[in-house]
């Protein structure tokens, strides 16, 4: 059976999703994700802009502004509800891998 679309998301597609829940541009959503995965996680512009552009279609995310090259974006409420989909996905996640292995220092 083939997924959904977006059903799950991959790091990267969390945490453009994570930052876009205030209006930046993309460079500083790849600043961003950065900062806040202290570098474990890095966006760069191919994959960015290819996931921008499927989140738009998706109806994730809206364009808010443009000024000449830039863009800005901002989740929507179809956005948000993915990405606390994804959250509480993770949790449970977590909480089976606590359950099985007797908690989370295992």
């Amino acid at each position: 059976m083939a997924r959904e679309k977006f059903q799950t998301l991959t790091e990267q597609m969390f945490y453009i999703l994570l930052c876009l829940r205030q209006e930046c541009c993309g460079t500083d959503i790849m600043a961003q994700v950065s900062t806040l995965t202290k570098g474990r996680v890095s966006v760069g512009p191919g994959t960015l802009y290819n996931l921008l552009e499927s989140f738009l279609s998706a109806g994730y995310i809206a364009e808010t502004k443009v000024e000449g090259r830039k863009r800005s974006y901002l989740i929507t409420k179809a956005g948000k509800k993915a990405l606390e989909d994804e959250y509480r996905r993770l949790r449970t996640l977590v909480a089976d891998y606590e359950a099985l292995t007797g908690g989370a220092d295992a």
